[in-house]
């Protein structure tokens, strides 16, 4: 068994704001302490420069985050007012998506990410509890690292329109994406294609989509949003029928679809969040299977 890096920083987390967005890759961490995965080795990553940050987002935007105004903007991600504490997490959650992705393509292996809060954010402000988008940033600082081809995977329960609208046009780059809810749904382009998709057609929605990528052996990285909000358990966004055994199964799938192509994924937590139905600790063993597949 190879050891896999996953990139964490107490800096991911930011209290305060009551979105599990910006807490759960501590107690995630703290699991991995208590509870090894075999093959999981921590590392801290290097917060997100800058210049690799405004490759994808305005500049304007970027200075919002970094200065707190004009606060309209720097607020725009639906958390809460600015703060900067939650200028160093979002920076330093982009750093490990970065990071993770740099090391897969370099050694060919799997990596990830505790990060979340990726996939809604535009150009030029955030959106659904996302501020910088680490998935398109890592994603065109992989071309920029010598990929040809790399194929962005969404299995978050929401759509990913905000990185769809991001890679618009970006030669290198395409998107897959399974959703389970309207949010944040788009039309299909020519680099980015989604299904909405149920309970009972989950699997087999996720499976059509990767047997649908052409030249699989082509593609260099996999940079994988592996969210858990489709539980059935999950009040924002969750699907009847979505249970943690066929969390399991997509995991597993897709994984083992990019080690029959002989693909290196990156991957990233995603969205999943606790509430009456929900324990943070069954969220934390609903990310764990991430972990355990991706070993």
């Amino acid at each position: 068994m190879k050891n896999i890096n996953v990139y964490y920083s107490q800096d991911y987390l930011c209290d305060g704001y009551g979105v599990d967005t910006r807490e759960k890759a501590g107690e995630i961490a703290a699991s991995l302490h208590d509870h090894p995965i075999e093959g999981v080795v921590l590392i801290e990553p290097t917060p997100a420069e800058v210049a690799v940050v405004t490759r994808v987002h305005t500049r304007r935007y970027v200075n919002a985050l970094i200065t707190g105004r004009p606060d309209s903007l720097a607020d725009a991600n639906g958390i809460g007012e600015w703060s900067t504490d939650l200028r160093r997490s979002v920076f330093s959650m982009v750093g490990g998506c970065v990071e993770s992705a740099r090391y897969s393509l370099m050694h060919g292996v799997n990596s990830g990410s505790l990060s979340s809060g990726l996939h809604h954010a535009r150009e030029g402000h955030g959106s659904g509890f996302c501020t910088l988008n680490g998935l398109a940033i890592a994603a065109r600082d992989a071309l920029i690292q010598g990929a040809v081809r790399v194929l962005i995977v969404d299995l978050d329960a929401h759509g990913g329109g905000g990185t769809a609208s991001l890679i618009e046009g970006v030669k290198g780059i395409e998107q897959i994406d399974v959703s389970v809810n309207h949010f944040d749904n788009y039309e299909d382009t020519d680099n980015a294609r989604i299904i909405r998709s149920s309970g009972e057609s989950y699997l087999d929605d996720i499976n059509q989509m990767l047997q649908s990528v052409v030249d699989p052996s082509s593609v260099d990285l996999v940079i994988y949003n592996a969210g858990m909000d489709p539980h059935e358990d999950c009040t924002t966004g969750g699907a009847e029928g979505i249970t943690t055994s066929v969390l399991a199964q997509r995991e597993e799938t897709v994984f083992g679809w990019a080690k029959d192509h002989e693909i290196p994924v990156s991957f990233v937590l995603a969205g999943g969040y606790s509430g009456r139905k929900l324990s943070r600790a069954e969220l934390v063993d609903l990310h764990r299977l991430t972990l355990q597949a991706a070993v």
